[in-house]
């Protein structure tokens, strides 16, 4: 019997068919679904969740390929989707809890505090007069930070302070101020890693090189194939068992001072520029980490097959 597992996304688009090739890889079907349109039915005599495309039963599992933007009563349902798929059984991939740990950059930079993974000094408050103490106590010592929407991607949004002048109001990053000690390479050698984990193991990897100080592929950033030392891949996979992510997009620094800290961690993370320069099927990757983990039997007799 084939199994049948739903994507989430919004658009398929390349993604999408990159992962509905590499189910089919290993006879399985992808059935792309929006969670808003997805609902619960709590009068149903069954799961009491409505999954289209999946009306008689319930998905073999659930990869997350993204969650579109809404209001906070939309997203707080659609993950609420997620969360109750994984109550009725269903493997989710990321799951909602591993993702709102990853949405949440305060969170993420706890976790990994917590967790003896490097990261760049952070602070976080909704108060305006904190946020000007801690960028003069730092701007005094001759250090630069960087204020970060609290929900975000792509490197939107990113402002780098030099001094109390350079920080907004609060209205302008929706009264929460997200500042991290911006780490220096200097002028002209802008670059960082990005390398992705699936199962806590590193698949592919990458550097980008920003022509700004922001090394995001959105931002024009170029990519090229690079292998990750031992202390990169460590972090790597260090800070997805961190957040409990089953497959992530780990974003690593290198200092002046040659220590590489973990800067952001992406729960449903983008993968086209790291495919274009790596040979590494990472669709593929994810989807074999999925079977093998979640349906083992299945998995032995599809890879062998």
């Amino acid at each position: 019997m084939t199994r049948r597992f739903a994507v989430m996304t919004e658009d398929p688009g390349w993604h999408g068919d990159m992962l509905r090739k590499a189910f089919a890889r290993r006879a399985c079907e992808a059935v792309f679904v929006s969670l808003a349109d997805c609902r619960m039915d709590l009068g149903s005599p069954t799961s009491g969740l409505v999954i289209p495309g999946f009306e008689k039963i319930l998905p073999d599992g659930v990869f997350v390929r993204g969650i579109a933007a809404g209001t906070l009563e939309q997203i707080t349902f659609r993950l609420g989707i997620l969360h109750a798929l994984r109550e009725a059984g269903v493997p989710v991939f990321n799951d909602a809890r591993a993702i709102e740990r990853s949405v949440d950059k305060s969170m993420t930079s706890y976790l990994l505090y917590r967790a003896g993974v490097p990261t760049p000094a952070t602070w976080v408050t909704e108060s305006e007069r904190d946020a000007r103490l801690i960028v003069m106590r730092e701007t005094s010592a001759h250090r630069e930070l960087v204020l970060k929407p609290l929900f975000g991607s792509q490197g939107i949004g990113l402002k780098r302070i030099a001094g109390v002048a350079d920080l907004p109001p609060g209205g302008e990053y929706n009264h929460v101020f997200y500042l991290q000690r911006f780490i220096d390479m200097g002028e002209g050698r802008w670059h960082d890693w990005r390398v992705f984990v699936a199962g806590h193991r590193v698949v592919a990897s990458m550097i980008r090189r920003g022509s700004t100080w922001i090394n995001n592929v959105a931002q024009g950033a170029r990519c090229e194939l690079a292998q990750p030392d031992a202390e990169v891949a460590h972090l790597a996979e260090a800070a997805s068992r961190a957040l409990a992510l089953d497959y992530a997009g780990v974003d690593i620094i290198r200092g002046p001072d040659g220590k590489a800290y973990v800067v952001e961690v992406n729960s449903c993370p983008a993968w086209k520029g790291l495919q274009e320069v790596c040979e590494v099927d990472i669709a593929q990757a994810m989807v074999d980490d999925l079977l093998v983990r979640r349906f083992p039997l299945h998995a032995v007799e599809s890879v062998a097959g």
